[in-house]
């Protein structure tokens, strides 16, 4: 059991007066109940825009496809956050992001950035890494094992329609039919709806359709616009030096 609030004992209410009113702590409880719902891993809660550090992109380095430094490609993607967010808290079916890059490039980091942002003004976010959704998926076909509270139906209804779902890993796994079928699903019902997808993937959107399939690909790239981050360096690998 945790502390009690020292102004309603956990009653939820206050008097002022003669009158009841609602004590702040609902708003609290209320708050820490979206970020524990959203499954964002705990080491990702204080990802925040204002972290974003640019200093781990080169200015010196080259996409050869657009013709820009990894630090210009560093800026846009932080700007499309940014503008994302802003969007979002207007109109909620707002267009989704795809972050693309290399391992440690700062692709989740910016995701959590969004879902951070949007939790802390009372939206709802889901975060899901894709490889153990659908892990999660199989389990409940496992009867003998199965004993949670959650079937098929609820964890692929509750993907398709939180608010905003965002789909970490889309990566180069060696997606079977059954996997590509469940993504499908998810992605094409978020974009009938208009509920938009962050995504992350080690993959280039040029290349997404080997592993997903042409309708997958077709629905995430008229949802979602994407926006490559390059490193020379793995950031998270270098953080922890930094720490040490």
């Amino acid at each position: 059991m945790g502390k009690a609030c020292d102004l309603c004992g956990d009653r939820g209410i206050i008097l002022q007066g003669e009158v009841a009113v609602p004590c702040s702590c609902g708003k609290q409880k209320a708050m820490a109940r979206l970020f524990k719902n959203s499954r964002l891993p705990q080491k990702l809660l204080n990802c925040s825009l204002a972290n974003f550090n640019f200093k781990y992109y080169a200015r010196d380095c080259l996409d050869k496809s657009k013709g820009i430094s990894y630090y210009e490609l560093a800026q846009l993607a932080y700007q499309a956050a940014k503008k994302f967010i802003a969007k979002f808290l207007q109109d909620p079916h707002t267009d989704g992001l795809m972050f693309a890059g290399q391992v440690g490039s700062g692709k989740t980091f910016l995701a959590c950035s969004i879902a951070n942002a949007l939790l802390r003004k009372g939206k709802i976010a889901l975060f899901v890494v894709v490889p153990d959704l659908l892990d999660q998926i199989r389990s409940t076909y496992d009867i003998a094992r199965y004993s949670s509270d959650y079937t098929e139906f609820d964890l692929v209804e509750t993907a398709r329609q939180v608010p905003l779902l965002i789909l970490d890993d889309l990566g180069a796994h060696n997606y079977t039919e059954w996997s590509r079928n469940k993504i499908y699903s998810i992605i094409n019902y978020r974009l009938n709806h208009c509920l938009p997808i962050i995504v992350t993937t080690n993959i280039t959107p040029e290349d997404l359709e080997e592993y997903l399939g042409e309708r997958t690909t077709s629905r995430l790239l008229e949802m979602c616009k994407p926006y490559r981050l390059l490193v020379d360096i793995d950031i998270r690998a270098v953080q922890r030096k930094e720490r040490d």
